[in-house]
């Protein structure tokens, strides 16, 4: 094996590998909520319009990369559109800022660190 080949190799399977968190969750949660329609469709066009030129090459790992991405933007984009139909078939409810959102608020721990520091309350500066 050369060392062109070799590195297709180890790349196809690291690009591979990355992805697949991302894939099982999305599959398992049905939740795809923080994706965007655009980006998914864009996402399967471009690897549509790159087909053709992954089928002028040989064969090698860049079509078993080539071939896994088309996969994977595919299943990405029907659970967001089976996600998308379910989220219109339940009814709407209005959430008030007492009532907990479905998903958790990850960022609510977080400080806000670009939030303008108030004057303390009990300052020692005094009135003059």
């Amino acid at each position: 094996m050369d060392a062109a080949l070799l590195a297709g190799t180890v790349s196809t399977v690291l690009f591979a590998a990355a992805n697949l968190p991302m894939l099982v969750k999305a599959v398992r949660s049905r939740d795809l909520r923080s994706y965007s329609l655009s980006a998914l469709v864009l996402g399967n066009v471009g690897n549509l319009t790159y087909t053709i030129y992954v089928v002028s090459l040989p064969f090698g790992p860049i079509w078993v990369l080539h071939g896994f991405y088309l996969v994977t933007m595919a299943v990405m984009l029907v659970l967001y559109a089976v996600s998308a139909q379910s989220q219109r078939r339940e009814p709407h409810t209005r959430t008030s800022p007492t009532t907990p959102s479905a998903a958790p608020d990850v960022f609510a721990a977080t400080p806000d660190v670009f939030a303008i520091p108030s004057a303390r309350a009990g300052s020692s500066r005094r009135a003059a």
